[in-house]
Formats: C-alpha cells, structure tokens, sequence
C-alpha cells in the first residue's frame, strides 16, 4: 500500500469531515447543507468554484501550468431515504434518511485530493472537481450534463468511484466496457371496463388482463434478447381495486429494466409495449404505456481504463487491482458522463464480511470505511498527477 504520506497526515481530517456529512444526510436535489460545507472546503484551498448546475451541483477549478489538458473528478453527495439502524457515534440526525451509499466517502475522498492537489500543485492542465448531487433515483448527473457541464468545464476525460462492500479493503476492481448495467423504467395502465364482481361478463378485467401481462412480460428476456446478452425485466408494482366486490377499471403494472447494451434496452422498450398491446387488445382493453430510460449503461472506454489501473497500481499496488470481476445490473448515473466523454469508473474496496464496511450498501445498518479514505483520495492525485504530469 502506497498510500500518500501527506494525505495520511491528514486522514483524520477527512474522518471528521466524513463524519459531519454522514450524520446531516440530504437527498436528491436537496444537498443545500452538504454543498455549502463543499464549497467552502474548496474556497478554503484557493480554488475557483461554481455552483447551481442542477440545482446543487458544485464544480471547482484547479489550473497548473501551460498545458491545455483538462481532467474531471467526480464525486457524488446525495443520501437515501432510510431509516439509519446502525449505532454509531455519527449516525444520521436526520430521520427517514441516511447515507447508506458511501457518497459521503466519495465526496470526502475528493475533497482529500482537492487539498493536496492544491497545495502541491504537482501537474500540468486544469482539474474539474465535479460534486453532483441526486445520483440515486433521480439521475443528477444527467441533469448536470444536460444543463452544460461539459460545455463549461469541457473535460478531456472523466473519471468516477464507487465504494464497494464485497472487496477487501485496500483493492480496487476495475475493467474496460461494461461495468453497470442500465437502469430503465416503465409503467403500464391497463384500461378495462369496470363491473359488479358478481357479474364479471359485463366488464373488461383489468386485473386479469395486467396478470396476463406481467407473465408475457418473462418471456421477452428468454424469448427476445440474444441468451449471449444480459437483461432483466421485473414487474415490481401491481396495483388495481378498491373493494372485494367491484371489478376495477383500471391496473397499474411498473417495474424495471437493466441492461448492458442500448440494442438491448431498445430491444425491451419495444417489446414489452407489443407485449402488453397485444394482450390487452386481445381481451378487449386499451394500454397507456410509458418507458423511462433514467440509467445508461456504465461502460468504461479502453484507455482510459488503462490511466486509471496505472493509477491504481500505484496505490494498492498491482496484485490487488482487480481486473476479475464481474459487471453488476445495478446502475449509475455517471454513465451519462460516460456517454458524453472517454472515462473510466472503478469500485475501490470497502471490506468484506463482518469486518468494518463489510455492510452491503443501501442497507440501513451501512457505514462507509473510513479506512479507505486516503486509499481513495491518493488514488485521485496519482490519476492526475500521471495523466497531466509535468514536463
């Protein structure tokens, strides 16, 4: 382990600041707290900073030397809606939320190598330091990209980090394509014809009909999509009825898609609206159908994902970058980041087990490792110190 000696002179201070932002959680949107104490972190190191890119976003500027170079670091800030559970001394002071993600680390993490960055000054370009808010559920960093990032901070290359429980601390797992999967949306209203249940002939069963459908929809994964190419579509919402005596007019089916490929994600768009068409105008009803695709893909693109191993090796040391590992279906917003420009997303190990970080996320008894931190942040300074090394 390589870990950068004045960036472990100041871990304790990332603790601290780890801490703060872990017991005041905020979600989507709503990271007013969170981005304030970032800005003034960044201002605080003589960086130039932007705010109000998707609301809550936050950007810092660190420009060193002549060269035209430019990188982006991106961290995200946002928390879940959950109830903390487990008993620490910096649990959330905020209930019904939590950071249950990590977010808290990575914007720790970056911070960390915005201050040694801006003291040592040991490169040659400009660096974006990119906090985004509303990674989960809503998809900041689309709205980001959407809203210009690029087109003012206009990035050479981008680069991301996740934590991940399942890897052992002081290991990072990296690969080029594929690393998570898309993450889609769709619903479906079946439009019947209400009645007396005692008199089923005189209406159009949506709740019949939305069964039919969500068991057409299992076929399309193993039916439809090339067994060579991941996918999954699960129906994770049924509603429809009042009362145990009237067949209803309506049913909602909703649920989710993932996918490694956009042939693959418009391969399901379509066919679960054929699917549920049909089946509907078979017994008679009409379908009102929305498809809503908030996740791409995350796919690292080859060289940057080389940049970013070298990187690793250098922290970690070359026996624990992982290049074994699997992609996951669950998705990231970063990808959208991706789309946009050549980057590279890693996940840098949280532990494994019952040790500390061992905790998968989402799961209201997680906490980020704080062990983890300056692995985190030197691994941010070597990136940019290889990538825009001085002449």
């Amino acid at each position: 382990m390589a870990v950068i000696n004045r960036i472990a002179d100041f871990h304790e201070d990332m603790v601290e600041w780890r801490h703060d932002i872990h017991a005041h959680p905020e979600t989507a949107f709503e990271e007013v707290r969170t981005a304030a104490l970032v800005e003034e972190k960044l201002r605080g190191f003589g960086m130039a900073v932007h705010t109000g890119l998707a609301k809550t976003g936050v950007v810092a500027v660190l420009k060193c030397g002549d060269s035209n170079r430019k990188i982006g670091l991106r961290a995200d800030m946002d928390a879940l809606d959950l109830q903390e559970l487990a008993d620490i001394p910096h649990r959330s002071r905020h209930d019904g939320k939590m950071h249950a993600c990590g977010h808290d680390g990575h914007t720790t993490m970056l911070l960390g190598a915005a201050r040694y960055l801006a003291e040592t000054k040991n490169f040659d370009g400009t660096v974006y330091f990119i906090f985004q808010p509303a990674e989960e559920n809503e998809a900041g960093g689309r709205v980001m990209v959407d809203e210009g990032l690029f087109d003012q901070f206009p990035c050479d290359d981008v680069y991301g980090l996740h934590n991940m429980p399942g890897i052992p601390a002081g290991q990072i797992g990296l690969m080029p394509g594929p690393m998570m999967a898309s993450a889609d949306f769709f619903e479906i209203i079946v439009n019947g014809t209400g009645a007396h249940g005692a008199m089923p002939h005189q209406g159009v069963d949506p709740i019949l009909i939305g069964s039919e459908i969500i068991m057409g929809l299992q076929r399309i994964v193993s039916r439809t999509v090339d067994p060579l190419k991941q996918a999954v579509i699960s129906a994770t919402k049924f509603q429809s009825g009042f009362t145990t005596n009237v067949i209803p007019e309506t049913a909602l089916i909703a649920g989710t898609t993932r996918a490694f490929s956009v042939e693959v994600q418009d391969i399901m768009e379509a066919e679960i609206e054929r699917v549920a068409r049909g089946i509907a105008q078979a017994h008679g009803a009409t379908v009102d159908y929305t498809y809503d695709r908030r996740y791409a893909p995350t796919i690292n693109s080859p060289e940057e994902t080389e940049i970013s191993h070298r990187a690793a090796a250098e922290v970690v040391g070359e026996e624990n970058v992982r290049r074994d590992l699997q992609p996951i279906m669950g998705a990231e917003d970063f990808s959208w980041m991706l789309q946009a420009k050549p980057g590279c997303y890693i996940w840098v190990g949280n532990g494994v087990g019952n040790e500390p970080g061992g905790c998968m996320v989402h799961n209201p008894n997680y906490d980020f490792n704080d062990e983890i931190l300056s692995i985190g942040a030197s691994y941010w300074v070597k990136l940019v110190e290889q990538e825009l090394a001085a002449a």
